[in-house]
């Protein structure tokens, strides 16, 4: 066991704080935050690790750029049962303004996934939520045309599953609320499309550097 805990606490908080404009690094410290109280030295050096990246990529980070163009795109993505100690996947999505990274996440999901088409699915309900809220801030900021957002994955199945507003045994487990993502179809909030796997950017959210 890694006794200074209060300071690996610390680090990680720091972090945390640092993925608002450092989106590479999100899906290392969403692993190294989920051993705040139980972690072990070699928790310690992967905190540590991460912050020689970052001394040593000082550089790099969001930029803004200036545009008219306020269309949405959403990329999403999932591992599959990657953690070793739950089975549980991790979900990783980010969404532009134009050409601008302007939200992102990488978290673990809260329950386990029986396929990788049943991860992915979960991803998409994530990034749909996300994709709402989005909305409407814009509105409240008075930017229309935006409807519908291009919601991007890689797992044809997913998309499938999505567009077939027909519940199938196979998918019935799923909980309802990850349905929210044909409900947006339906209302024309959202668009599913595919993206090839080497074209989707959100693949550095759910697997390390």
């Amino acid at each position: 066991m890694y006794e200074d805990t209060s300071g690996y606490q610390r680090l990680v908080g720091r972090l945390i704080y640092l993925t608002i404009t450092r989106p590479d690094i999100s899906y290392a410290v969403q692993l190294v935050s989920q051993f705040m109280h139980a972690l072990k030295q070699s928790h310690m050096d992967a905190a540590l690790r991460i912050l020689r990246y970052l001394k040593r990529e000082p550089g790099l980070g969001i930029l803004m750029h200036s545009s008219n163009n306020f269309n949405l795109t959403a990329y999403c993505d999932s591992n599959w049962a990657t953690c070793p100690m739950t089975s549980k996947s991790i979900t990783g999505y980010c969404i532009k303004l134009g050409d601008s990274l302007i939200s992102w996440k990488s978290k673990r999901q809260a329950t386990v996934s029986r396929s990788s088409a049943e991860a992915e699915y979960r991803a998409m309900g994530a990034t749909t939520c996300e994709v709402v809220w989005i909305l409407g801030l814009l509105a409240d900021l008075d930017v229309k045309g935006v409807e519908p957002v291009s919601l991007r994955g890689d797992n044809k199945a997913a998309l499938h599953i999505a567009a077939n507003p027909i519940y199938h045994e196979r998918t019935k487990h799923i909980e309802i609320d990850c349905h929210l993502v044909r409900e947006k179809i339906q209302q024309g909030v959202v668009k599913t499309e595919y993206v090839a796997t080497h074209e989707q950017p959100t693949d550095i959210l759910t697997k390390g550097l």
